[in-house]
């Protein structure tokens, strides 16, 4: 087992090969009084800290590693409006007003990213081109025009793709239609969340690296967090943002998520003229596929590309085998095309596929499960859970606070998520038979 007091490196990345210069976040150092401490200096955490901190409270977040450690500084970059439910579907589960409500969240959440990167002048290579979901198989075809008709009755910039034009948008020969949503972009995601602990620093905000919270006890209505190292913090308010690094420092927590490993690579860079061959018009593309793939075109011209990949942590090269093989299946003109950088992240994937907020304690908030949409929507979420903590009644939650709930026979996960896998796999090619 790892030494919990020696600092956590950042594993290799195109991301971390290309970020902005980290903010000096030293660990906690001896024991300080705050109003809020906040475990997880990711997207949400940050966030929150950074609009409480504006908002006049004394703020500690705390991190085992260093900010955009973990899933915010691994991810693809995509900065996405919406949840895997459509519009029409969150409506029926939650009710015309909370459904709607909610709706209108994810809908801006790209909003919160690209407002907070333009006001605190974040460089994070930050572009908003739009993002195209281009369709795997005939059959997808009624599911995008689905998609875009219920975005386009709430006044949202989308538009349906037909073959041409997808094929067009997106370099590929492949494709059978789609939809594009113009709310989206792309960001460097490492530079932001480096960006954003750094605003929450100018705000007043303590940003703590290689500070790993082994303890959380609440007494005589204070919460004491206490770090691996033996520093620690009291604090009238904690919040949980540790998504899909949860551990064991609050019970059943990591049993209520699937922490699935999300894998990437990264092509050298492009001649200019392959390179205007792949998304040229700087968009960013996940396509329908059951296992799909998602992939965009960094600031410096290479492709990135994300997919599925083994439950278990990479051990080298051959577990990337898989990515590099679809690049020249998705883009022909690529075939061949060497990859520089070879990363993977862990996606906290919730049994309905929502965001979850939790409140098992007074002055206790943990909120986790983005589903693979974690840079709009771990924005606005950790934004949305500050506003809340410090002004609740004017600042309502999108989502119902809910008990923690494992989800059943979690000890087995990886046997049973891998044969979905291998479910989803077949289903694919079937579809495009």
């Amino acid at each position: 087992m790892p030494n919990e007091t020696l600092p956590l490196p950042l594993p290799p990345s195109l991301w971390v090969a290309t970020a902005r210069p980290a903010p000096a976040t030293p660990p906690l150092d001896g024991s300080r009084h705050a109003d809020v401490v906040i475990v997880g200096a990711g997207f949400s955490g940050l966030a929150a800290a950074l609009h409480l901190a504006e908002s006049g409270a004394s703020v500690v977040v705390l991190d085992a590693g260093e900010p955009g450690w973990g899933a915010s500084g691994r991810n693809g970059g995509q900065v996405i409006a919406g949840l895997k439910w459509d519009p029409d579907e969150l409506v029926a589960m939650f009710g015309i007003e909370a459904g709607e409500h909610l709706v209108r969240v994810a809908g801006a959440a790209p909003d919160a990213v690209f407002d907070l990167v333009e006001r605190h002048g974040i460089d994070c290579e930050a572009r908003r081109c739009g993002w195209i979901q281009p369709t795997f198989a005939e059959a997808d075809n009624a599911l995008a025009a689905r998609r875009v008709e219920q975005w386009q009755r709430r006044g949202a910039p989308v538009s349906l793709l037909d073959r041409e034009a997808a094929c067009r948008l997106v370099g590929s020969p492949i494709y059978r239609g789609g939809w594009i949503d113009r709310r989206a972009g792309s960001l460097q995601p490492l530079s932001y969340a480096r960006g954003l602990a750094r605003a929450a620093q100018g705000a007043g905000a303590l940003v703590c690296a290689n500070s790993r919270v082994v303890g959380l006890a609440h007494d005589r209505g204070r919460w004491k967090v206490r770090t691996a190292h033996g520093a620690a913090v009291s604090a009238d308010n904690v919040l949980l943002a540790t998504n899909g690094y949860s551990d064991g420092l609050w019970p059943r927590l990591r049993q209520s998520v699937i922490a699935a490993n999300s894998f990437q690579v990264a092509t050298e860079r492009l001649p200019d003229a392959l390179r205007r061959t792949v998304l040229p018009g700087g968009q960013v593309a996940s396509d329908t596929r059951k296992l799909l793939l998602y992939y965009r075109a960094d600031h410096d011209g290479r492709l990135i590309m994300g997919g599925r990949g083994p439950f278990r942590e990479p051990t080298g090269p051959a577990d990337y085998r898989h990515l590099e093989s679809v690049i020249g299946l998705v883009f022909p003109q690529l075939k061949g095309t060497r990859c520089e950088f070879h990363w993977s992240g862990r996606v906290a994937l919730t049994r309905d596929h929502l965001p979850h907020v939790h409140r098992p304690a007074p002055g206790l908030t943990l909120f986790l499960g983005y589903n693979g949409r974690g840079v709009a929507m771990a924005t606005m979420l950790g934004t949305m859970v500050a506003a809340n903590l410090a002004a609740p009644d004017g600042h309502p939650l999108p989502l119902a606070v809910t008990g923690i709930r494992p989800i059943p026979l979690h000890s087995l996960h990886r046997i049973y998520a891998t044969a979905i896998l291998q479910m989803y796999r077949l289903s694919d090619h079937l579809a495009v038979r």
